[in-house]
């Protein structure tokens, strides 16, 4: 597993100094929503609710009868991914500021203590972790196992040597439903593993996207990402396999009813049309941004419809 560069710190205090100037104040509670990645965090909340949902559904058990698990399932899941985050955010502190999306993080401009800013990672995970153990073992390791993956598989070994490391940071990525599912129902019904194989496959057209938008940025951070290392056109090529791989997935989530099977398979194919249309796009970036945006809109919708679905 490789670590910051030894030379990371000296860079930062050389970079801090230029970036003050440029970057806005921000409260102390902004900066800790950027060192959890705050977004990062909800988004994946959501996937772990619908998880715990649809366990409770189809086990059939009363939400409102299980509100102490839903309590410590959401509070755990939401603080081992913000503390792996945090993490994240300590071990590419050398890198970070060469890109404009995070060059304004506290771990960029110095507002917050490197060292402050592991401890809190160690900290939260610590924490949920301890909710999570309220649930059930498996829920516990599962959550366990997507903080090995996300920090050790992704941020410490692949990230920086590694074309596929989005493939392989997708793992834990794809843990949270997982760990929703698991703390009602642990021995995982095989529409859990649907849900983590839907998250995992979502990811890469999702991720390459945002690298081919932010191509420039991660080739100035050293960074092998598929658009850098392969370019638009075998990227293009990459993202269009991984939504036609979507394509077969509702048919393992039949259980939820035609009415999810259909609007599920319509978001699938009208993903792949519109990832083919765009060929007729010159601008790649446009294209990419395109993708990028329905793809967040495909995760919402697709989660948010599998609760609703229940409740009919």
């Amino acid at each position: 597993m490789s670590n910051p560069k030894a030379y990371g710190d000296a860079t930062l205090e050389n970079g801090t100094s230029s970036l003050h100037a440029d970057i806005e104040k921000t409260s102390v509670w902004k900066d800790f929503m950027a060192l959890i990645k705050i977004g990062i965090v909800n988004s994946n909340l959501i996937t772990t609710f619908s998880g715990l949902w649809l366990a409770l559904h189809f086990s059939g058990q009363s939400f409102l009868n299980n509100l102490d698990i839903v309590f410590y399932t959401v509070a755990g899941s939401s603080l081992i991914i913000a503390g792996s985050c945090a993490i994240n955010n300590y071990v590419d502190r050398d890198i970070d500021h060469l890109m404009d999306r995070t060059k304004a993080r506290p771990t960029v401009t110095g507002k917050v203590l490197p060292v402050k800013v592991l401890g809190l990672g160690i900290l939260l995970i610590g924490l949920g972790t301890l909710f999570l153990f309220f649930t059930t073992w498996t829920a516990t390791v599962i959550g366990l196992l997507g903080v090995f993956s996300y920090v050790c598989l992704y941020t410490l070994w692949s990230k920086r040597q590694l074309v596929s490391n989005t493939i392989i940071g997708s793992i834990s990525g794809a843990v949270p439903p997982l760990i929703g599912w698991a703390a009602v129902d642990g021995n995982l019904d095989p529409m859990a593993w649907a849900l983590f194989v839907l998250m995992f496959v979502w990811q890469p057209p999702h991720f390459y996207a945002l690298a081919m938008r932010r191509v420039e940025e991660y080739r100035a951070a050293g960074i092998p990402m598929l658009p850098v290392v392969k370019g638009f056109k075998t990227t293009k090529i990459h993202i269009l396999i991984w939504v036609a791989l979507l394509l077969p997935i509702p048919i393992f989530l039949t259980k939820l009813g035609i009415p999810f099977l259909i609007l599920a398979t319509i978001l699938n194919i009208g993903w792949l049309v519109l990832g083919i249309y765009g060929y007729r796009i010159k601008d790649d970036i446009k294209w990419a941004k395109l993708m990028f945006v329905y793809s967040l809109q495909y995760l919402t919708i697709i989660f948010v419809a599998m609760v609703l679905v229940t409740l009919i």
